[in-house]
């Protein structure tokens, strides 16, 4: 029997649709928002209907193709899903901007990429830059020499490519970078809602009306039935706890309306909170979040670890087989393996059913349906 049972959240207790709705917005907030880029601007609306938040997620994800592309490369938070989809078709801009301004793009890319320098960019890239039509399928294809690569290096890889392409030193993209705190921050915006950004963030969101996602989570298996098991699971001994990419806020909220956050030991809630904190403490180790394994790390040791603890833990962790990681995501599955850990592949991610035959080939150690499952597995 195990001791302890650490749960991803989404994609095994609530439906990753509305962050994945939240993640397109953002991208194409960042490309078509008259106050971003403004690519045929005449178009955005920060009050989408439901109607028109599914063709744009269709059209940004190319029908998710593009999400279930990021996912097995281990791309697990949504904050780097947005930044990788943005930079991608910024640079294939700067691309056709550079046929013409050679020099005005070297000189972008010499400094941090901002809502300022944007502003610049919108302004002597001109009639250029407003009619490009966006490539949202190229993402993969600005990769496809580089099969083998690692998450750490795929989230630095667009310097590279800048620099060949641009024939000029480029280190603009990274986790830590003006770039991805810009789409991180319109993410936010689009998730929390104009309130909790302003609680949250500290700062007003750039338009105001954004009605948030926060509230509208789905949850996968019905809250009541779920409970029930956890709690028969936690009445055998078993501890139970959280390791996601969601920050606490955003991890609290859905879980107590849904009543499932008591189930599981304070101690042993681990969220994107505790790996930010992490990683401002010791940059040098960043990136930290899945597939890198401090989130479960820190959920085995407890909240009481400290971050150099969590960090420095050998691995694989001594009794790996008394602790089962559950998740949807290769990321997930990862982390475990790293760590030693058993692992339990949930079926209810983005591509569902389909998800099995990938599990099947990481020779996950069990394969669940849907979460309510594990009850039969310990």
């Amino acid at each position: 029997m195990y001791d302890i049972i650490l749960f991803d959240v989404d994609g095994v207790f609530l439906s990753e649709e509305r962050c994945f709705d939240a993640s397109a917005l953002s991208v194409w907030e960042l490309l078509h928002a008259p106050h971003f880029l403004n690519l045929d601007g005449s178009g955005y609306t920060h009050q989408p209907s439901e109607e028109q938040i599914r063709a744009i997620r269709k059209e940004v994800f190319q029908d998710n193709r593009i999400l279930d592309w990021m996912k097995t490369k281990g791309i697990n938070s949504n904050w780097d899903m947005v930044y990788l989809n943005f930079s991608a078709q910024l640079l294939l801009i700067l691309k056709k901007l550079y046929t013409q301004f050679p020099e005005k793009v070297r000189y972008f890319l010499s400094q941090p990429i901002t809502e300022q320098s944007l502003a610049g960019l919108k302004e002597w890239g001109g009639p250029l830059l407003t009619s490009y039509q966006p490539s949202y399928d190229q993402l993969p294809i600005l990769f496809q020499d580089q099969e083998k690569i690692e998450k750490h290096e795929l989230l630095v890889y667009f310097n590279d490519l800048a620099s060949r392409w641009f024939d000029t030193s480029v280190h603009l993209f990274s986790r830590n970078s003006t770039c991805w705190m810009l789409g991180y921050s319109v993410y936010q915006e689009w998730y929390l809602g104009d309130q909790l950004y302003q609680e949250t963030e500290k700062k007003n969101p750039r338009i105001e009306g954004k009605r948030g996602f926060l509230y509208q989570e789905i949850p996968i298996v019905a809250p009541d039935r779920i409970r029930m098991i956890l709690e028969r699971i936690r009445a055998k001994g078993i501890v139970l706890g959280i390791g996601t990419g969601r920050r606490w806020l955003e991890t609290k909220v859905p879980l107590t309306e849904l009543e499932l956050l008591s189930v599981f030991d304070a101690d042993r809630i681990i969220t994107a909170s505790d790996v930010i904190q992490a990683e401002e403490a010791y940059p040098e180790y960043s990136p930290l979040g899945k597939p890198e394994p401090f989130t479960y790390v820190k959920g085995l040791l407890s909240q009481s670890a400290t971050v150099e603890e969590c960090i420095q833990h050998p691995l694989p962790v001594a009794h790996g087989k008394k602790v089962l990681i559950v998740g949807d995501s290769v990321a997930d599955y990862l982390a475990a393996r790293k760590m030693g850990c058993d692992f339990a592949a949930t079926l209810t991610g983005l591509t569902g059913q389909d998800a099995r035959s990938k599990f099947e080939e990481l020779k996950a150690d069990y394969i669940l349906n849907d979460v309510s499952e594990v009850e039969q597995i310990i």
